[in-house]
């Protein structure tokens, strides 16, 4: 069953280990994504493993091999369990990182690579030089690319991971964003699905954001995201 990942998009500390506490023992996967993690740094990632929950660190990393290879060695000793590259930083690094994080053994991090952003569209895609090719045939590319060279899985979008789980080895991770419960506002992602949709085409870890984080009673909309889930 896929595993729920909450988006703790919130400003710091205090806020992101009140909203864990908050939504309570059924969810036990968080992301800290840029936001938090500039103002929080490491010791926001200690926080939440203390309260016994796993973390999905999204720094997104795009740099030489060298500096990449580092800085998962650096994330990989706080004891988070899946962290993001840019597939676009090309195979080099992509080895790189797959190394360091393999350095750790069976207990370390994941390495998903993050292919295209799901706020990006074929119009986006071609404003920065990716012209002539739709946002699918670029996530695809770069999805084999990644796989390949040692990546564990891949963030893609609702809309390219089944056919990704079924060109894709046997194993490979797929977390998916980009999903907004039944009749939930889109905001500014513009390749979304319901949970049900992206557990039936393949998706191992679905992350929410918002419609838990900003609703009224966060613990029954993730309950409820996960009542979704389960029946797909």
């Amino acid at each position: 069953m896929a595993e729920l990942i909450v988006a703790l998009d919130v400003p710091g500390m205090k806020e992101a280990v009140e909203k864990v506490r908050l939504i309570g023992p059924e969810v036990g996967f968080y992301k800290i994504g840029l936001e938090l993690f500039t103002a929080a740094g490491a010791d926001v990632v200690k926080a939440v493993k203390d309260l016994g929950k796993k973390v999905f660190l999204d720094l997104k990393f795009h740099d030489i091999p060298r500096t990449v290879e580092r800085s998962v060695t650096s994330v990989g000793k706080f004891g988070v369990d899946l962290l993001t590259i840019h597939a676009s930083g090309g195979a080099g690094m992509v080895k790189a990182a797959a190394a360091a994080a393999e350095a750790f053994g069976a207990a370390g991090p994941k390495v998903l690579a993050v292919t295209v952003l799901t706020s990006l569209d074929e119009k986006d895609l071609a404003d920065i030089g990716v012209s002539g090719r739709s946002a699918s045939e670029q996530v695809s590319t770069l999805a084999a690319l990644a796989v390949s060279n040692g990546a564990h899985g891949l963030v893609c979008s609702p809309n390219e991971v089944g056919a990704l789980s079924r060109s894709l080895p046997a194993g490979t991770i797929f977390v998916t964003p980009g999903i907004r419960p039944a009749g939930g506002a889109v905001g500014d992602q513009k390749r979304v699905a319901t949970p049900a949709a992206a557990v039936r085409d393949g998706a191992t870890h679905l992350v929410v954001g918002r419609p838990i984080l900003c609703a009224e009673d966060p613990r029954a909309a993730a309950l409820a995201v996960l009542g979704e889930r389960q029946g797909a």
